[in-house]
């Protein structure tokens, strides 16, 4: 699966790394990447190109727990390189709405 297809990318160029950084958990998230098989999501609010990588920033919903949940920044080659458990990887939501939802509301839609 294309984690970021054309699509993804061009949205991303409109929500470039800071570009949200002052509204928390107001921010738009641009897309959604998810194991299948576990806890973990990323919910992706900001991005941009590095060379042939991606760096992306957003709010992790941590494998390890509740307690490690977190804003920070990761690579597309990082995403990439998540061992694949029960023969999965990760995926991105095919529909999952680009920056329509906050990251509160794409939170409570979880729960």
């Amino acid at each position: 699966m294309d984690l970021l297809p054309p699509d993804v990318r061009a949205t991303l160029a409109r929500f470039p790394i800071g570009s949200q950084e002052s509204l928390g958990d107001q921010a738009k998230v641009v897309v959604k990447f998810f194991d299948p098989a576990g806890r973990y999501t990323f919910y992706v609010t900001e991005g941009r190109p590095e060379g042939k990588d991606y760096l992306l920033f957003g709010y992790c919903i941590s494998p390890l727990g509740e307690d490690c949940d977190e804003w920070g920044y990761t690579s597309l080659t990082e995403i990439l390189s998540v061992g694949i458990s029960r023969g999965l990887g990760i995926e991105r939501d095919l529909y999952f709405p680009a920056a329509i939802w906050t990251v509160a509301e794409s939170r409570a839609r979880a729960a």
